[in-house]
């Protein structure tokens, strides 16, 4: 795929990972259109810097844990662009629930934003893509989805089924679109982690050093214009956690 002109959708892209990839996807000139549901500061802002830099940005707030606002979500990008090239499902929530504290509640908030609103969001997209016979959709998953961790294991568990998606849309979806999905490791440790928690995390890896949103962003980058032959594919991007 040349990037040049194609237009991406990405969920929570104002921060963290999703600000990288649309940093680095910016570089390569697509026409960005950039979902967030709370960070509308860090979205204008990143806006600005990209349309500063030539490109072109577009940014939308919703609530993807709403089938209406994912719906809402692919309408607009459809009206402003006319077409959707690529979809980035980035959009989740992270934080610990040990065992015998979960609530129902927990399990539903990881569930319907982490694996509902991608599920949703990949149906939608993939008819207009259809249509126009062409298209790639990649996940965001964790290393959790293949090694659950004990006290995340809601979380663990609805990217675990982003595993599931991944495989099953790269099916159902071919020959016209290519499905993956990437794995990261330790990347952007959260601030609120403890020393110990960090050294930890970082311990679990080969490599034994934490990555950076870059290496997910760049993997990104590749699927889409490195090789239109790859799909169903599983990246991990973890410091060779996965393996160790």
């Amino acid at each position: 795929m040349i990037l040049k002109n194609k237009v991406v959708l990405i969920t929570g892209g104002a921060v963290r990972l999703g600000r990288a990839i649309c940093l680095e996807l910016s570089q390569g000139g697509v026409q960005l259109f950039c979902h967030y549901h709370s960070s509308s500061e860090a979205a204008v802002k990143l806006r600005d810097e990209i349309e500063q830099g030539g490109g072109r940005m577009h940014v939308f707030q919703a609530d993807l844990t709403q089938l209406s606002g994912i719906s809402a979500t692919v309408a607009e990008a459809m009206r402003v662009f006319g077409r959707i090239d690529v979809l980035i499902n980035n959009a989740a929530l992270f934080y610990k629930t040990p065992l015998g504290s979960v609530t129902e509640k927990d399990w539903q908030t990881f569930h319907d934003l982490n694996s509902k609103a991608a599920f949703f969001m990949a149906q939608q997209v993939s008819s207009p893509m259809l249509k126009q016979k062409s298209g790639k959709i990649i996940n965001i998953g964790d290393t959790a989805a293949l090694s659950p961790f004990p006290a995340y294991l809601p979380y663990s568990m609805s990217k675990a089924g982003i595993i599931a998606l991944t495989v099953g849309l790269a099916k159902a979806l071919a020959p016209h679109i290519q499905v993956n999905a990437i794995n990261p490791g330790p990347v952007m440790i959260p601030d609120h982690y403890s020393a110990g928690e960090r050294q930890f995390s970082i311990n679990q890896t080969l490599l034994k050093r934490e990555g950076s949103a870059q290496d997910i962003a760049k993997t990104v980058r590749f699927l889409l214009e490195g090789s239109d032959y790859i799909t169903g594919a599983i990246i991990p991007v973890d410091g060779g956690r996965a393996i160790r």
